[in-house]
């Protein structure tokens, strides 16, 4: 797999020099998008999540066309927090640089070669942002709060007519500078859809998540195999998307006893929704999801060979909730989700929601001994959400919302369900928690 990807690299980059030799430059277009969020967390009882800050994305962009059907793009980001760069001490009245350490990021940076020696074949190498589906296991991070984005240093292929579309990536996610492939991770993956039917799209796909020893003291070997159906019928539109993991989490042992974890898990997205030919619009959903949850007790001590994981939602730009989901925990797993809402467009320009989100524990956490044993409530609570959304003019948009969490037994027990089942949440049943933003965005 290693020596594949070397040869891959190498062969695009080659490639790349023998297009850019003979393409002439035809255009170059400017864009970017500014986006800039007011967040606050508060809880009824304790403060262990009272937070509230404003956060703000800028990007900048250029792209180059080039004849032969080859351009580039070029992306920088800046993702801060109001505050944290202020240049002056008020006190004394003295002014110095800014606190930061690497605000401008090349958040995007590829060449690409579309429809190559005159057959529907793309490629492009370098960093990039790599969405497929609805994001929902491979996102760039921009949904909700927190949108600090998310780009792949990658070399992604890609077939497309219009009948089926095929994408085959590698990327790069940790470099070590060790031999080729050692101490490193890497991402793979293939992604396939088949367009063939009316305003519905069918996919399957294959990614393999490599940790050689890198982010953690551990080899790591990921697999997710999923397949996933969306689209619109009549009146109707759908979103169901089912993934089972596979792999190994090999830990470091006591002795010559091994001290592994199997990676045995299923994630299920679920979505219904109806929009009703009337005034507004209005449209009404139901969802469920289903983040298998792992069983991490099944070994004594050091001689710990029979844990299984939760299922991990690896880089997933879906958010189910806008306190678990963010501040307290982010991707939760070990989990059942129970999703409604509704939605009204009352004019052309604002667009109103409301969701309602249950959420219970998969895999309850257990303690004791014997007829002292005890098992954690499942049930973490219901969060109530109202959204407004209101475009002033084809590019400035305004966004308002809040969120409330009635909190249950099970947020507090110790259950695994935050950081993709490795942690228990910061919260506490008693806590209520509230949360509001207001945001705006403008693309140019």
């Amino acid at each position: 797999m290693h020596s594949l990807m070397k040869v891959t690299v190498l062969a695009a980059l080659v490639v790349c020099m023998g297009v850019g030799a003979y393409a002439e430059l035809q255009n170059v277009s400017v864009g970017g998008n500014i986006r800039i969020r007011g967040n606050v967390w508060e809880a009824d009882e304790a403060d262990v999540l009272d937070t509230a800050f404003v956060e703000q994305r800028t990007r900048l962009s250029v792209k180059a066309d080039f004849t032969d059907n080859v351009s580039a793009l070029i992306e920088l980001d800046s993702y801060d927090i109001w505050g944290e760069d202020f240049r002056s001490n008020y006190i004394t009245g003295v002014d110095g640089r800014a606190a930061s350490g690497d605000d401008v990021e090349v958040y995007q940076a590829y060449i690409e070669a579309s429809e190559m020696w005159d057959t529907p074949l793309m490629m492009r190498v370098g960093r990039q942002e790599l969405q497929f589906g609805s994001e929902w296991l491979l996102g760039n991070n921009d949904t909700s709060a927190l949108f600090r984005g998310l780009s792949y240093d990658a070399l992604l292929l890609n077939y497309g007519t219009d009948i089926v579309s095929i994408s085959a990536f590698a990327a790069k996610l940790n470099e070590t500078f060790s031999d080729f492939g050692d101490d490193d991770v890497d991402l793979y993956g293939i992604y396939g859809s088949y367009l063939g039917l009316e305003d519905v799209v069918i996919d399957a796909y294959w990614l393999f998540i490599r940790d050689d020893e890198s982010l953690t003291n551990a080899d790591i070997d990921l697999h997710t195999i999923g397949l996933r159906g969306a689209g619109e019928i009549g009146a109707f539109d759908f979103e169901a998307e089912v993934a089972y993991q596979f792999g190994e989490w090999d830990l470091p042992g006591f002795l010559w006893w091994d001290n592994d974890a199997d990676i045995d898990a299923f994630g299920v997205n679920l979505e219904l929704g109806y929009t009703f030919d009337a005034s507004w619009q209005p449209r009404i959903y139901l969802g469920a999801a289903w983040f298998e949850g792992g069983d991490q007790d099944n070994g004594w001590g050091w001689w710990n060979d029979d844990d299984d994981l939760a299922f991990n939602r690896l880089f997933s730009d879906w958010e189910y909730t806008e306190v678990l989901d963010n501040v307290s925990a982010a991707n939760l797993s070990n989990v059942f989700i129970y999703r409604a809402g509704l939605s009204v467009k009352p004019t052309e320009s604002l667009d109103l929601a409301l969701a309602l989100t249950y959420l219970e524990v998969d895999e309850e956490l257990e303690g004791g001994w014997w007829f002292w044993r005890w098992t954690a409530d499942e049930d973490l609570g219901l969060e109530v959400g109202l959204y407004a959304n209101y475009q002033y003019s084809e590019d400035l948009v305004f966004r308002a919302g809040w969120a409330h969490l009635f909190a249950d037994d099970g947020i507090e027990e110790g259950n695994l369900v935050g950081l993709n089942g490795l942690a228990p949440l910061v919260a506490d049943e008693d806590e209520d928690i509230d949360y509001l933003f207001l945001e705006t965005e403008i693309r140019f």
